[in-house]
């Protein structure tokens, strides 16, 4: 399968996968639709192109036009977020991919300044400022990509990983999908890993608990689509496999839209890291 997107529920839809080696479930609020699913083996995994683990696909109509329904759907991005975090409290390194020079790809970046970092701050500190049970330690970096640092992400990752010893890592990247309606509106998050790139051919060193020790947990949104797909889905008929078209498209209002989604994510990476503290108390602190 060679499908230009880095979405699971999408390689599922178009293998129409069934029987023993996936699992799927499914749950619904007032402003989300959630998809799960486990891929069991690795005959399935091979198929689909991913590995065996758990794919956690939100679906949000308005995802970059969040404003009132923010803490709501924050929740629900929580939510799920704790199903992939490995039990304790111990040291977690969030770790934002991509170029921040490049709008579409600056999801990353984005979403680690967002992060609430309580590393540095000691306990006899916390007890000082007021907060009344200690806070997760939590360290935040944005990696940039092997063009402007010369390392690729996973090198990077693992050098800090190394020397801090987290007990978990939370990638997160802005990924393709091969739908126009899903840009901007979902969010995916595994237990798995990430290829940064993936989804345009553009494949990199993966970041996965083989690499680095420890588990990973990747996030990210549909950002950009390839053109030949959004030609098809205009025209309404396939377009021939050998037009020589190698383009990624993306939307008018991607500034936004990285903005509102880095925000979300940010928002709900805090709340699922530091459960001591409420949605109000978080954004008053950064």
């Amino acid at each position: 399968m060679n499908f230009r997107t880095d979405l699971t529920l999408e390689r599922a839809e178009l293998a129409s996968e069934k029987g023993s080696g996936i699992k799927k479930e499914f749950k619904h609020t007032d402003y989300t639709n959630t998809t799960i699913i486990d891929i069991l083996n690795e005959e399935t995994a091979e198929k689909l192109g991913k590995g065996v683990g758990r794919y956690i696909t939100i679906e949000i109509p308005e995802l970059n036009a969040i404003s009132s329904e923010l803490e709501e759907v924050a929740e629900t991005v929580k939510a799920s977020l704790d199903l992939l975090l490995p039990e304790g409290d111990g040291l977690v390194l969030v770790a934002g991919v991509g170029n921040s020079d490049i709008t579409a790809d600056a999801l990353g970046p984005f979403v680690a300044s967002g992060i609430f970092s309580t590393r540095h701050l000691s306990k006899e500190l916390q007890k000082s400022i007021g907060f009344k049970e200690p806070l997760r330690p939590v360290s935040a970096i944005s990696t940039g990509v092997l063009g402007q640092t010369g390392l690729e992400s996973a090198e990077y990752i693992k050098s800090i990983a190394n020397e801090i010893k987290p007990k978990c890592v939370v990638t997160v990247d802005a990924l393709a999908s091969r739908s126009v309606k899903r840009l901007g509106t979902t969010i995916q998050m595994s237990d798995t890993g990430i290829a940064p790139g993936s989804g345009i051919n553009n494949k990199r060193k993966r970041i996965d608990k083989d690499f680095l020790g420890v588990p990973v947990i990747a996030i990210g949104v549909p950002t950009v689509v390839d053109a030949l797909v959004l030609a098809e889905s205009i025209f309404g008929e396939k377009t021939d496999k050998n037009t020589e078209i190698d383009m990624i498209v993306t939307p008018k209002d991607i500034d936004v839209l990285i903005k509102n989604s880095a925000n979300l994510i940010a928002t709900a990476i805090n709340l699922s890291l530091q459960k001591s503290l409420s949605y109000d108390e978080l954004k008053a602190l950064l």
